[in-house]
């Protein structure tokens, strides 16, 4: 884990169900870390991030015992003096379940990161914590377009935030490669 200097570069994807394809993976090797939000879907997927560079993953409700060992339920990490607490299932700021509410009063993150919902939301809760859900990068679910996020993580906490846009769900081209 890269916390030297003044900021690091993360890709911040989620629910890839099992799929990466040339762009995830030309997005992923310009970061200096990537962090998956759950719902992998395969070791594979994993294994071809971690040919990208440096990896944190926790597991979501699909994946199977193997990838439960692999990656946690919940990362908590400090960076640049920023809190983070990335968990699979998370909610929406303002309307977070009281589970995910005693977590904040718990781990006391700056930055709280899910996926599950499939829908790209960022916001800071009444809180004052930003809550960061980047969408789905996989083909299966309600979605409709693919995203994942893209952001500089200082001591000023996030900044330069993007919204990539991966095409739309169901929309496989030739050159996207293997769903693993």
């Amino acid at each position: 884990m890269n916390t030297k200097g003044t900021a690091q570069r993360i890709l911040l994807l989620s629910d890839s169900h099992g799929h990466l394809d040339e762009d995830i993976l030309r997005h992923a090797r310009s970061a200096d870390e990537i962090w998956h939000a759950g719902d992998i879907g395969s070791l594979e997927v994993l294994d071809q991030l971690k040919t990208c560079g440096p990896v944190i993953a926790v597991h979501g409700n699909i994946d199977d015992g193997l990838m439960r060992r692999e990656a946690p339920k919940d990362v908590i990490e400090e960076r640049f003096g920023q809190r983070i607490w990335m968990t699979h299932i998370g909610g929406v700021a303002g309307r977070l379940p009281s589970g995910i509410r005693q977590g904040f009063r718990i781990h006391q993150p700056t930055i709280f990161i899910c996926g599950h919902s499939h829908i790209l939301r960022v916001g800071h809760d009444p809180t004052g914590v930003l809550c960061m859900n980047p969408g789905a990068i996989g083909h299966h679910g309600f979605h409709h377009q693919r995203t994942m996020l893209r952001f500089d993580l200082s001591a000023q906490g996030v900044e330069n935030l993007a919204v990539i846009e991966l095409g739309k769900r169901g929309a496989l081209k030739k050159e996207d490669g293997p769903t693993f």
